[in-house]
This record gives structure tokens, sequence and C-alpha cells, in this order.
């Protein structure tokens, strides 16, 4: 099955709800009528509702009844959000007027309702930066685990339907051997979770199997053994140039007796300059499908869009937002 369809079908028995900070762009509008009246999710949209619906109205989109429309500012919410807040961030460190007015961020109020069960995931970014939505969700929903790492993936479709996991292009720019290995066992469960295949991470370098010396060689050797240490079932390998991951013929040339080259299907880059440049490359080139970039690493799903999606893009994340939240029931309504 193509990973989209299984994304969609998946996303709708989770019956999850999802929220949009951004409630008054018309791609959110777009991509909130489309999951609502396919039952993919159900959308919470925040903002005014008179300025929402009058954006609606100005590009001839009919909101559905089952479209909630929260405004921060006036939300019953608003008064524990913000006592929540203070208490999440400590003695001092926010007066309750201060706490009012950052509750009635729309990303934050977002993140808060997630972190209360109210919405099982938020998806922002089709306005805010990568940063914004990264800090938020640090911010407010916290880290999963005791890694403290958070880090994104790109799920990359190909023309041949095939579909690769690309990571980190988006995050962390110049991880640590420990991260390296955090990133690549996040992003196996990630690829394992979304496309339901068995992951076989390729840990990336410009050397394969000592083929050159360097202290980037050296880190990618290192973060493979950890890998393996935390994930000790795991398929993977490194340090493993891309087409000798790729290309079973030249993996068995390169680094024979490996059991990556020819079905590697995660590929961990070792910064976040090759990630990055990279799946542009093959997003460009190859005319893949990036569907990303996708968080990891926090307590509960918050996911970026970049800011020039598509309504496409918009519905395809709130669906891995649904899926990783592994909701077998809708949250409870955000209004009050």
């Amino acid at each position: 099955m193509e990973v989209l369809d299984r994304l969609r079908l998946a996303a709708r028995r989770c019956h999850a709800t999802v929220v949009f900070p951004e409630g008054s762009d018309t791609r959110i509008l777009h991509a909130a009528v489309t999951l609502a009246c396919e039952e993919i999710i159900q959308p919470i949209l925040l903002g005014a509702p008179d300025h929402v619906q009058a954006v609606a109205a100005r590009a001839q989109i009919r909101l559905p009844e089952s479209v909630e429309i929260v405004n921060p500012a006036t939300s019953d919410n608003r008064l524990k959000f913000a006592q929540l807040l203070r208490t999440s961030l400590g003695p001092g460190a926010e007066t309750d007027t201060m706490a009012n007015q950052t509750v009635q961020d729309p990303l934050i109020f977002g993140a808060l309702l997630v972190t209360t069960g109210q919405a099982d995931g938020c998806v922002a970014g089709a306005v805010h930066s990568t940063t914004r939505v990264v800090q938020t969700g640090l911010r407010v929903i916290g880290h999963a685990g005791a890694s403290g790492l958070v880090s994104s993936m790109f799920l990359m479709v190909l023309p041949t339907g095939a579909t690769l996991t690309f990571a980190d292009c988006a995050v962390v720019p110049a991880p640590s051997a420990e991260e390296l290995a955090i990133i690549a066992t996040t992003s196996a469960e990630t690829h394992r979770l979304l496309t339901g295949e068995i992951p076989v991470v390729a840990m990336l370098s410009f050397s394969t199997k000592g083929s050159a010396e360097h202290a980037r060689v050296n880190l990618v050797r290192e973060a493979t053994q950890r890998a393996r240490q935390l994930a000790p079932g795991l398929i993977i390998d490194g340090e493993l140039q891309f087409d000798a991951a790729y290309v079973e013929a030249i993996g068995q040339t390169k680094a024979p007796g490996s059991p990556v080259p020819g079905r590697a299907n995660v590929f961990i880059f070792p910064n976040l300059d090759a990630g990055n440049i990279g799946y542009k490359l093959v997003e460009r080139l190859a005319d893949a499908r990036a569907i990303g970039p996708l968080l990891q690493g926090l307590a509960k799903p918050m996911h970026d869009l970049s800011r020039g999606c598509s309504v496409e893009d918009i519905t395809i994340v709130a669906q891995v937002c649904a899926l990783q939240a592994e909701g077998s029931g809708a949250a409870p309504s955000a209004s009050a």
C-alpha cells in the first residue's frame, strides 16, 4: 500500500483531535475542511471566530459545523492555562499578567491544549518559523524520555512509490555521537510507525568502512556503536557513503558483509548541512515528495510545517500527528 494511503487509513482509525494555531490561514482552512469532511481527524482552529469565518468567506470556503474554532483570548481555558504555565516554568518566571498574555499566543495555547489532553496533537508552521514551533514544543510540551533531544525527519516518497526516511534535516545542526545515535534509533521507530516497514538504517559519511580517516568519520563510527547499544535488534551499519548504502552492488564491493546495502530505508546524515542539502537535492532532482520536517522527541506530537506548505502537505502532517498520538478516541472539546 502506498504510504500516503496507509497514513490516511491509519489516521482515520485514531479518531484524533488536532489543533491548528494558524486558524486564519486559507491553506489551513482548506485542510481543515478536507480532514473534517473525510472524517480523518477532528480539527480545532485557533483564532477569533468572526475573523476566521470572514477569511473563509472571502476564500469561498465553507467550514463544516464539526470544525471547532477557539479564541485563545476569550477561552474559558485561559486562566487555567496561565496558572499551568506559571507552575511549569517555576516561581518568579512570569507574573500573572505576563502568563495571561502569553497563553493568548496561539502557538502556546495550542501546545497547552495538547499538554492537557484536550487535543491529541498540534500542527503549526504555515506562518511561524520552525524555531518558534520547536521552542514552543520544548517549553510547553517538553521532551519524551530522558534523552532531552528533539530532532526531525523527512519521509521522502519517490516516484516509484518507495519511501525513505532522511534525518536530521531541520533541527540539530551538529549532533554529537550520542545525539546522532538517538536520531538514528528514533528515526527508525518513526519510519516503522509511519510506513509499517522494518527499518534498515544507514549511518552516512564521506567514508565507507575505513576508506578515509577523519574526526568526522570517527564520530559516525561511534554513533553507530552507540545506536546498536540503544537498540540491539536494529538493522544498522556505518560509516557508509550513500551509494554504498543505497546500491547493493556497490555496497557489496565497498562494505562486504554489511546487512544494509540495497536495503536501507532510513538514512542518517552526519550534520544539518548534509541533511538539509540532501533532502532538497532528492526532492528537486529526483522529483520526490518530501513530507516534513516531522518532529521527534517531544512528549506529545507537535509538528512543524514549511511556510511554503500546500494544503495537501498540511493534511498529511496532520495525519502523521494523529497516528503518533496513538489516540483511540477523540479528545474532549476545547470549548467550554
